[in-house]
């Protein structure tokens, strides 16, 4: 393929960008890695080159997933401005840095929207797509449309909120957990069990809302109503996370985390879980009931 073939580039070699790089590619989407150093990236998926710098015509995506630094990526967003002037959709796949800070250093914000990923990228089935104040409706639209093509199903934000949606979920589940585990009331163990034999495996059926529909929504708004302040308000992450930390107790790459990871094998750990997972999604797609409309939401949204 030669730079002027490129349909969508993805900044970043690590494994999250190839990860991406296959989903395009795999669809039949021309693709291509952008790279520092291109003879040294591997395991590119077939259909993937790579490249050192920015193609002469503009992609018509382009998705950074760099290191995340602030610094980095306005870095890299100026340089596809001062290339293309706008002329390419421009995404970031950070998954806490604020999108509208970095719109508002382009000189282009309505071609440019976040794009977020989850671990393994080629696997999940999910993506967000976030605008910004200035993202323009046909940007979204293309941008959606190429993420479709490549097999994914897209969760549209109107904005760009902190950690967007499922990060903003996932961390508030686990918010609790850690600030249980330090109060003494359970282990680590503990939380995975539940979550890996109740709440997992239910809310890959019917949700998260839809089941308090079936299960009823008097008997939940009335535990919310008593529960919700009983959860931890401090603002402040747990000790037992912040501790890890300290601690350089990083999960595998340091070897040990809430678990020990010495003496496993981590490859064939990662490829069962990954192996295990896809099989669980591709039986969830084929068998999941059909969800009713929603009803029609409030014309003014809450304060």
């Amino acid at each position: 393929m030669s730079n002027e073939g490129v349909t969508v580039l993805i900044a970043g070699s690590g494994i999250m960008g190839r990860a991406i790089a296959r989903t395009f590619a795999d669809a039949g989407i021309a693709t291509a890695i952008l790279s520092r150093n291109p003879t040294a990236v591997g395991d590119l998926a077939p259909g993937v080159t790579v490249v050192g710098a920015l193609p002469t015509v503009a992609p018509a995506l382009i998705i950074e997933s760099i290191p995340e630094q602030m610094p980095l990526k306005l870095a890299f967003n100026q340089s596809v401005e001062d290339a293309y002037g706008g002329k390419t959709i421009l995404a970031s796949n950070t998954s806490s840095l604020p999108l509208q800070d970095m719109a508002d250093h382009l000189q282009h914000p309505k071609a440019f929207c976040g794009i977020h990923y989850f671990q393994p990228a080629d696997l999940t089935p999910l993506v967000e797509l976030a605008r910004v104040a200035g993202t323009a409706d046909a940007t979204l639209r293309q941008a959606q449309n190429l993420l479709e093509r490549s097999g994914k199903k897209v969760v549209v934000l109107q904005r760009p909120v902190q950690g967007l949606l499922i990060n903003r979920l996932q961390h508030a589940i686990l918010n609790e957990a850690y600030h249980m585990i330090d109060s003494g009331l359970c282990t680590a163990a503990d939380v995975d069990l539940a979550a890996k034999e109740l709440l997992g495996p239910r809310m890959s059926v019917t949700g998260l809302i839809e089941q308090k529909d079936l299960s009823g929504l008097d008997t939940h708004a009335r535990a919310q109503i008593e529960l919700v302040p009983a959860l931890d308000q401090s603002g402040v992450a747990a000790r037992v996370i912040r501790q890890k930390l300290d601690d350089n107790q990083l999960g595998i790459k340091t070897g040990a985390g809430f678990y020990r990871w010495q003496g496993i094998d981590l490859d064939a750990y990662r490829r069962q879980a990954g192996q295990l997972l896809s099989d669980v999604i591709n039986r969830l797609d084929q068998g999941r009931p059909t969800p009713p409309p929603l009803v029609d939401p409030p014309t003014e949204p809450d304060p």
